[in-house]
């Protein structure tokens, strides 16, 4: 009896130092896991800093720097007021006159449609 006793006893040792070499190795591959995750995600962002890198890079070289077309804009702009700045000098008194012909010279005159009932 002793000996089924010990048997048992060897079993159940056995057992908890497995059950503990389980626990160990799936404590190990968590770890290994998350060192992965960790691994991964430092290359995803090292890979996306050299991506928007390149990227500006390109639309530095393209379209130039967000100064630059914001210079370019004003400059356009400045242009195209001066253009309908001498646009309006050139044609203004023309216009003045043009309406002030159309207000002093009235024609009154009865309408079309005007029935006299007399």
């Amino acid at each position: 009896m002793a000996s089924q006793t010990q048997g048992i006893q060897q079993l159940l040792a056995a057992e908890k130092r497995a059950a503990e070499k389980v626990a160990e190795a799936r404590k190990r591959k968590a770890r290994r896991l998350k060192q992965a995750k960790e691994e991964a995600q430092d290359e995803i962002e090292k890979y996306r800093q050299e991506r928007e890198k390149q990227f500006r890079e390109f639309e530095a070289k393209h379209m130039g720097s967000k100064e630059d077309v914001a210079a370019r804009i004003e400059g356009d702009t400045k242009v195209k007021t001066e253009e309908m700045n001498q646009a309006v000098s050139i044609h203004k008194n023309s216009v003045v006159l043009t309406i002030l012909d159309l207000v002093y010279n009235i024609h009154p005159q009865l309408h079309k449609n005007y029935r006299s009932e007399m």
